[in-house]
């Protein structure tokens, strides 16, 4: 366990260090390591002003943001599928993705800044997990709660989804509309420091809480008798762990825009590396999904004259990799 995390810890700095050189404006990693070191030490700067700002300015909230948002998926997906006891739930499951798209989307339509489209993302992500929550616990009574909230957040992330191709039905097909399909392609180019002190709180927050509730999802995952048993109230249980990996899924979707197949990579490559006890699975987990996002981040903005949106980076990237997990490691969920 301390040797995995300290190689994944080491390979995430080499990584970090890498993401700061490289781009359109390359940066040398000696360069990179003198400048940061000189917001703390007395070093007297032999580099030009535009390095500088393209390091401090550009690149350092860019950066955090891509280890924010992949840690918060990746262990947001990795507690809903301990949650539900299915390897093939991923944080969107329960309609928290389709509402922050339509947040977003409103946001736009109405012309609000960046804080305005956060905000309002952050918002209807949390709106539509409790109306997920509203319809399992009202019908989840008569069958499988576990099932009929998974069916319930299907269906509102239907009816979510369905909203946001009515506001791009409506909106400007020359400035309004581009920019929405932009944002709903996720992008992390956009991000700024302030945006990164609105988001860190609840995704902290929500981490915090996930990690430390690591041990009462290896109990959940042998089901409700047995957590009964062992004398765990598996309703509260259950809906503070949901409302955790809501919040860090909701501030990561508000800041970054629609990000897939982290939530559901990431935590199927984890448990092959130190199997299904969640109490060592979600810091792996964290440490592999701020790796991951970081290095298709790098990719997304270094590969080609005008960047690539995330998500279809991530989705060209992780769909044939998630099969070959599929192929290699399937036998790994317990």
């Amino acid at each position: 366990m301390k040797r995995i995390l300290l190689v994944l810890g080491l390979g995430l700095v080499a990584l970090i260090l890498a993401s700061f050189a490289i781009g359109r404006y390359p940066v040398s990693p000696d360069t990179v390591l003198a400048i940061l070191a000189a917001k703390i030490l007395p070093i007297a700067p032999d580099w030009p002003a535009e390095t500088e700002a393209v390091v401090l300015g550009i690149r350092l909230p860019r950066i955090l943001a891509a280890l924010l948002v992949g840690a918060a998926l990746a262990v947001s997906g990795a507690s809903y599928q301990g949650l539900f006891r299915n390897p093939m739930v991923s944080p969107g499951i329960l309609g928290v993705s389709a509402g922050a798209s339509l947040g977003a989307a409103l946001a736009i339509l109405l012309g609000y800044g960046m804080l305005g489209i956060q905000t309002l993302a952050f918002a209807c992500g949390l709106v539509a997990v409790a109306a997920t929550w509203a319809v399992g616990a009202g019908l989840g009574r008569q069958g499988e709660p576990l099932l009929v909230m998974v069916l319930a957040g299907i269906v509102v992330g239907t009816l979510f989804t369905a909203f946001v191709s009515l506001v791009k039905f409506v909106a400007d097909p020359y400035n309004t509309l581009p920019a929405i399909t932009f944002w709903l392609m996720g992008s992390l180019a956009s991000v700024e420091l302030p945006d990164l002190l609105l988001a860190s709180p609840p995704i902290l927050f929500g981490l915090a809480t996930l990690l430390a509730m690591s041990w009462t999802l290896n109990v959940l995952c042998f089901g409700d008798e047995e957590a009964k048993a062992m004398g765990l109230a598996t309703g509260r249980l259950r809906l503070a762990i949901i409302v955790s990996a809501t919040l860090v899924t909701a501030a990561a979707v508000a800041i970054a825009g629609l990000v897939g197949l982290v939530g559901l990579i990431v935590p199927h490559l984890a448990r092959m590396l130190v199997g299904p006890d969640h109490r060592v699975l979600l810091p792996v987990a964290a440490l592999l999904g701020a790796g991951f996002l970081l290095a298709v981040d790098s990719l997304a903005r270094s590969l080609f004259a005008v960047e690539v949106p995330l998500g279809i980076v991530t989705s060209i990237i992780g769909a044939p990799f998630f099969l070959y997990l599929m192929n290699r490691g399937h036998k790994a969920w317990a």
